[in-house]
């Protein structure tokens, strides 16, 4: 991923330098060019070490290509070392915050249950290993059994910039939902008001304002045969639910999802997944954006 960068910052906190790129060239050469003298090896340790980012995402790749106002950090302390989880998937990080791509049955943070794993838990594993005391904090959630991608913060502050100025912030959240039955129109908006009842947990929607809060939901149809359509959603508002309860309001529940109506379970899970996320980076103030396949599953069904 490409940021552009057009400030020319050569230091910022003490324990981090930056360097602007100004021509076409490689990470070594340009390490080799900025460091005083440091050796390939001292430079191939900072990189194994996870010291170096590029516009604020981690490499270890000697040879990457870099371009003019590309942002080149060095930090004096290691970065995290890799995950891996067959639950979680690290896509984007840096200093500031995590985006990760979590699988169905992985609950973002705890219900209750202190030792049960979560996103939340193994992240927060993950950032102590290189030191005891890194944080993560988190910035928004997704369901049990829905897949896709999530962003976590590293410091209060940022997940305070970030759920604070959520709107603002958050300019793209797109998901592809499996439903049951053929959805006829190509495209639509879901307009209605969600109330949760304290009791069963589950939310009510209603075309009036029913004292809950108001909920956007557009979507586009991708795929349909008699029995199943596949939709692109795109979300105006973040409600508890709210695709899954939209769903069912227009008759075409999410695959699996026995509570709001579903009959079928043809791929084993729920059919919901967090496909696109782009935001500002709270600090570099630039748009980033991340996206993930449609899974094989949902596919599946149409072939």
């Amino acid at each position: 991923m490409r940021k552009k960068t057009n400030t020319a910052p050569i230091s910022s906190a003490p324990k981090e330098t930056r360097f602007k790129v100004i021509e076409n060239t490689e990470l070594m050469q340009f390490l080799l060019s900025k460091m005083g003298g440091m050796s390939r090896n001292s430079i191939k340790s900072l990189l194994s070490h996870r010291q170096v980012m590029v516009n604020n995402k981690i490499t270890t790749q000697f040879n990457l290509a870099l371009e003019p106002n590309d942002l080149v950090s060095i930090s004096s302390s290691r970065g995290n070392s890799e995950l891996n989880h067959p639950k979680l998937k690290i896509i984007y990080e840096d200093q500031y915050l995590i985006v990760v791509e979590k699988k169905e049955g992985l609950l973002t943070v705890s219900t209750g249950n202190s030792d049960e794993t979560t996103a939340f838990s193994i992240l927060k594993f993950h950032v102590k290993k290189s030191s005891p005391q890194n944080r993560i904090y988190v910035v928004h959630r997704l369901d049990r059994e829905t897949s896709g991608i999530i962003m976590f913060a590293k410091t209060r502050e940022i997940q305070l910039a970030l759920q604070e100025n959520w709107h603002r912030v958050i300019t793209r959240r797109v998901y592809v939902a499996l439903v049951e039955g053929k959805v006829e129109k190509e495209e639509d908006t879901i307009i209605s008001w969600l109330l949760e009842n304290e009791k069963s947990l589950k939310i009510h929607s209603s075309s009036t304002d029913n004292g809950g809060q108001q909920a956007i939901t557009h979507y586009k149809r991708v795929k349909s045969n008699d029995n199943f359509s596949l939709l692109e959603v795109e979300l105006e508002t973040g409600r508890k639910n709210q695709i899954r309860v939209h769903m069912q309001d227009i008759g075409h529940p999410i695959v699996g999802d026995k509570k709001y109506g579903s009959e079928n379970s043809p791929i084993g899970r729920l059919g919901l997944h967090a496909r696109i996320l782009a935001f500002i980076h709270p600090m570099s103030l630039d748009e980033v954006k991340f996206e993930t396949p449609v899974p094989r599953n949902f596919l599946s069904i149409f072939h």
